[in-house]
């Protein structure tokens, strides 16, 4: 079996049903395998079997409905613009002339018949040019056995209108009670949802702002340095691994690359959130889309455009936008079920008026009022527009969200699992304390230049805080791997390495430095020794440092009643003495991998886990977890197995997660919450069954400016997310 899974860009959906009757009508064919469509984002993610459905056929089935397939993002947005500029006439069209019809309604002319010819005229061009999108969509949903809100848009304005229309052309058909217009009510419902739908697509554009901004900061050319030393001018698309570049003061990085000569100060703070430019020089990587605040600099190509950081965060968030919570499929479910039962209580409104009631009149209105308050817009639009905005505020933050299903369970962790190395520490050894005789530290310092062991630079870098020289001349230098390295000063035997090595050559240490040695081994440190013709002349204690931010943050979740633990690959010693400097106090210490993927296992068993690490060996750990964090430093393996990846490496966007998660899912149920409360409140109200006691009653005008509201409340309440301080 040939499977194959095709993204597309799909225009022309107005509502969330119009993404849910994609899905049941491409569902029907033979040969798709699964269909993902979301209004929010306008994409279609399709898994075909090629055998018995081809690309061609799909798309026809889809423009078939009356949408477009783009075939790439620069289309769709193109296609958008035109839509909402055309939307924009409409509702101006709509508005303005409904004003005109209000105002015949409220200072009608002498002639009656003349008034409601005037009022006929401006309102069937309402009817049939602003409000034609609805009578289309209304077609193409029914044809799919695809109940929407446009069939009670259709419905509803319909009947409004051809009554009125009925009483100014054949006013014997009513009795003299009975001759009523309702012009005035048809337009404005019409010119109120188009309104609606005006605020919808402008909020869709603003919570997908930062999306656009990220794609637009690759730049589209890049100056090629080639091998004869000249330079050529080239789209940023076509350069390919090994490439150099020139970058000059005030560019942007052309795709991620090393730097190979110069230095310069990177702009980095619409990727990593660091507002302070960051020095860079030679041997330092640089992100596409990226700026050179100053200096020049010469790069080489480490990844095509395709495969940049910046491209994979576009692609994530733009992924991460298509995809649907539970609580939203749920909302979704509800939505297509309603449109049917809504119309049943139409009818059932409309028979116990006329029949039971004997109120011809109410009968009608009330049975169209019911039809256009129950249009569910709020209904679906409460988690789609929600979820838009919670990836965007996240990606602000520096946190890039690839599974937004997590954003519903990440409240409900008991166990937050963090690695060591490279997660709550640096990664990055250092000298802890030392104790030496200061006349040698210039020959050790200079024979570990000639390594690049972490060891060895950590000794490097104490030396030139020190202001110690590095320049003395070594000979018959060895390295010796695991153990360390030796050479010779003066006809004198020069060893940095483990007390093992410096035993193997016949070194023995005096107290003191025996002393420190043990010490530091207690105190979790890493100890490296050196030696001078058989005389142990300095002991280094060494250290992995804690990360900025690591304490504050296991205090955070403590506050949360999240109980932070360490699970870590090193020696019980180092472990305990990390996990005591943050206070955690649940430790588990020299675990390989898939010991790491069983600890985590069982700890599921009690509760939901997160985990949160950076190593290929934490993979399996992150993918396992109910919610895996990664950070942007880690390897490509691990951030594909991560739903959130931490794009500046900072700990604290950890607890900024918590607190989004928590914050969009209050905004969602709010949502929910008005939805159902306008719909469970509103048919009722619309429907009469409270005319009998308070003597209150919708018309159909005020019906659909109630459901109109309750679309922008509901949009206006997600978009707070952006907002937020998180």
């Amino acid at each position: 079996m040939s499977k194959e899974i095709i993204k597309i860009n799909i225009s022309g959906m107005t509502c969330v049903n119009c993404s849910n009757g994609i899905e049941k009508a491409v569902n029907k064919l033979d040969g798709l395998l699964s269909s993902k469509v979301s209004f929010a984002s306008n994409e279609g993610e399709f898994e075909i079997e090629n055998k018995l459905l081809d690309k061609e056929s799909l798309f026809n089935k889809i423009r078939k409905l009356g949408y477009g397939v783009e075939e790439n993002l620069e289309a769709l947005e193109k296609s958008k613009l035109i839509a909402y500029n055309k939307l924009k006439y409409n509702f101006f069209i709509s508005i303005s002339l409904t004003i005109i019809i209000l105002y015949f309604m409220l200072f009608p002319l002498q002639n009656l018949l003349n008034n409601q010819y005037i009022m006929f005229s401006l309102a069937t061009v309402i009817q049939f040019y602003s409000g034609r999108r609805f009578y289309t969509l209304a077609y193409k949903a029914v044809s799919n056995k695809n109940y929407d809100m446009n069939v009670l848009v259709a419905l509803g304005t319909s009947a409004a209108y051809f009554y009125s229309v009925f009483v100014v052309f054949s006013p014997s058909l009513f009795p003299e009670n009975l001759r009523f217009l309702y012009f005035d009510g048809a337009a404005v419902i019409i010119s109120f949802i188009l309104l609606g739908r005006l605020l919808e697509e402008r909020s869709k554009a603003k919570a997908t702002d930062f999306l656009k901004k990220l794609m637009d900061l690759a730049p589209l050319n890049a100056t090629l340095i080639s091998e004869d030393g000249s330079f050529k001018t080239i789209l940023a698309t076509q350069l390919k691994i090994g490439d150099k570049v020139l970058i000059k003061t005030g560019e942007k990085i052309s795709t991620d690359a090393v730097i190979v000569k110069g230095s310069a100060d990177i702009d980095t703070s619409m990727i990593t959130g660091e507002y302070m430019p960051i020095y860079k020089t030679i041997g330092d990587e640089v992100i596409s889309g990226t700026l050179n605040t100053n200096g020049i600099i010469e790069v080489v190509v480490l990844r095509e455009s395709k495969d940049t950081t910046l491209s994979k965060i576009v692609a994530l968030l733009s992924t991460a936008q298509s995809k649907k919570l539970p609580i939203s499929r749920f909302a979704d479910d509800v939505a297509n079920i309603f449109v049917p039962i809504v119309i049943a209580i139409s009818i059932l409104t409309f028979l116990a008026w006329y029949f039971i009631v004997g109120d011809a009149l109410n009968a009608i209105l009330a049975s169209i009022s019911v039809l256009i308050i129950s249009c569910p817009c709020a209904l679906g639009l409460a988690t789609p527009i929600a979820i838009v905005s919670s990836v965007g505020k996240a990606a602000q933050e520096g946190i890039l969200i690839r599974n937004p299903e997590i954003l519903e369970i990440i409240k409900d962790i008991k166990y937050a699992v963090f690695d060591k190395t490279g997660t709550l520490t640096s990664g990055i050894i250092s000298v802890k304390d030392a104790i030496y005789e200061e006349k040698y530290l210039d020959i050790l310092a200079s024979l570990e230049t000639k390594s690049e062991h972490p060891i060895s630079k950590a000794i490097v870098d104490f030396a030139k805080n020190k202001n110690i020289p590095l320049n003395i001349e070594l000979e018959d230098i060895k390295l010796v791997p695991g153990l360390g390295i030796s050479a010779i000063y003066e006809k004198k035997m020069v060893l940095i390495g483990s007390l093992s090595f410096l035993k193997n050559n016949g070194i023995k240490l005096d107290t003191k430095y025996l002393d420190f040695y043990n010490n530091s081994l207690k105190d979790g440190a890493g100890v490296i020794l050196a030696s001078i013709e058989k005389e142990c002349i300095a002991v280094f204690a060494l250290e992995d440092s804690i990360k900025n931010g690591a304490k504050e943050l296991i205090a955070d979740l403590k506050a949360k009643n999240i109980i932070p633990i360490l699970l870590t690959g090193d020696n019980e010693i180092t472990a305990n003495y990390v996990a005591k400097k943050l206070d955690i106090d649940k430790v588990y210490s020299q675990v390989l991998p898939d010991e790491k993927y069983k600890v985590i296992i069982e700890l599921q068993k009690d509760a939901k886990v997160m985990f949160v690490g950076d190593g290929i060996n934490d993979s399996p750990s992150i993918k396992q977890a109910d919610i895996g964090i990664t950070l942007n430093s880690g390897s490509d393996i691990t951030k594909d197995a991560g739903d959130i990846i931490l794009i500046n490496n900072e700990l604290k966007a950890v607890l900024k997660s918590i607190n989004l998660s928590i914050e969009s899912m209050k905004i969602i149920k709010q949502n929910l919450f008005w939805a159902f409360i306008y719909n469970i409140g509103g048919i009722p109200l619309a429907a009469g069954v409270f005319y009998p006691i308070i003597g209150v009653m919708l018309t159909p005008m005020y019906a659909g400016i109630a459901m109109s509201f309750s679309s922008v409340t509901v949009v206006l309440n997600s978009l707070r997310l952006k907002l937020k301080k998180i």
